[in-house]
């Protein structure tokens, strides 16, 4: 009987250590290898699903270390599984999602964590937009809807981060601002071939709002959020020239 259990043990702690070397060396580029190897591990496999939330037990709350893609990718594909073990160990441990926020930041994030944790990418999207018209105004009384260029230099750098990084962990890295000025800057800041790689542009016509966009995980890189879409790009340029990104 002891044999078996030292057996069960040895196999236990090989695996952890497997884990382990997979997954740090991954922690903030997900590829298609990682991102089967994660399926492999959660799909029908309650002890690949253990391990996985053992990893980000361990580093999230026992190392206390900074949410990373790979993070959110776990986190996102065990919230998806059917295992009830699993689910409610998962949701006693993170139950308002894997990003902690900064005592510092001048509003509560949780909102729109819980919106994109959902993956609601539509409803995360205004959210996001009040957000940025809020941290510009936070002196006025009388809040516009939208903005002008020159209140991009208003945005607080820790909050501007902090929702790119929302929107970055709960979608394996393929939307937020900083994803998107990574294609402009790769694209020699052509604004033209921008709007068609993120896709708010067909036939070299504006898509409309809300109906000709994407709303799933499946919209191609960049194309959330949408961030003063429909007031035209230079309030994007200067959103990609945010002190933020130095």
């Amino acid at each position: 009987m002891q044999k078996i259990q030292n057996q069960v043990d040895n196999f236990d702690k090989n695996n952890k250590e497997k884990v382990n070397k997979i997954l740090k060396k991954n922690k903030n580029h997900i590829t298609h290898e990682i991102i089967n190897y994660i399926d492999s591990m959660t799909n029908n496999n309650e002890q690949g699903q253990k391990e996985l939330l053992n990893f980000l037990k361990e580093k999230l709350i026992i190392d206390k270390k900074n949410a990373s893609l790979l993070d959110g990718l776990i986190f996102t594909k065990l919230k998806k599984q059917k295992t009830k073990k699993i689910n409610i160990e998962l949701n006693q441990l993170f139950p308002n999602g894997i990003v902690q926020f900064a005592n510092s930041l001048k509003i509560d994030y949780q909102p729109l964590q819980t919106l994109l944790l959902n993956q609601n990418f539509q409803d995360a999207d205004k959210l996001t937009q009040q957000y940025l018209c809020q941290l510009t105004q936070l002196e006025q009384e009388k809040q516009r809807k939208w903005l002008y260029f020159t209140d991009i230099q208003l945005i607080p750098s820790e909050d501007l981060l902090t929702l790119d990084l929302l929107w970055q962990i709960y979608s394996y890295g393929k939307f937020g601002f900083s994803i998107q000025r990574k294609i402009w800057l790769t694209n020699n800041y052509n604004w033209d071939i921008f709007l068609n790689k993120i896709g708010w542009v067909q036939n070299e016509i504006n898509k409309r709002y809300p109906q000709e966009f994407t709303w799933t995980i499946e919209a191609p890189k960049g194309h959330l959020p949408l961030f003063n879409q429909l007031r035209g790009i230079q309030v994007l340029s200067y959103l990609f020239k945010h002190i933020a990104w130095k």
